[in-house]
């Protein structure tokens, strides 16, 4: 099977999108990821079970890295936002404490 490299700057690619994009192509290829001269190099080869060209997979895995750099970029646009609901949420059921009479 044809391997193929793909390289992102340490500054612009975060390693958990990485990750998480490795992980949505289990079954579809293997990838392994490294750091090498301060750039992330992620090494695909295609599954046996399921072979995609060289450009298939190589769109697949941008497409799919492309959808976890926007999640990341939500969640924390969101996050103060999230805490806020998820804490009156929770204070909702809080009963309140028995007034001083």
């Amino acid at each position: 099977m044809t391997e193929i490299s793909l390289a992102f700057s340490r500054e612009g690619q975060q390693e958990a999108a990485l990750r998480h994009a490795a992980y949505r192509l289990t079954g579809i290829a293997v990838c392994q990821i490294d750091m090498q001269e301060g750039h992330w190099v992620c090494r695909l080869t295609p599954s046996e079970r399921d072979p995609m060209t060289p450009d298939a997979l190589r769109e697949r895995f941008l497409m799919v890295l492309n959808d976890e750099n926007l999640r990341e970029q939500i969640e924390e646009r969101t996050s103060k936002l999230r805490d806020v609901i998820v804490a009156l949420a929770f204070g909702a059921l809080v009963p309140n404490p028995p007034s001083a009479e």
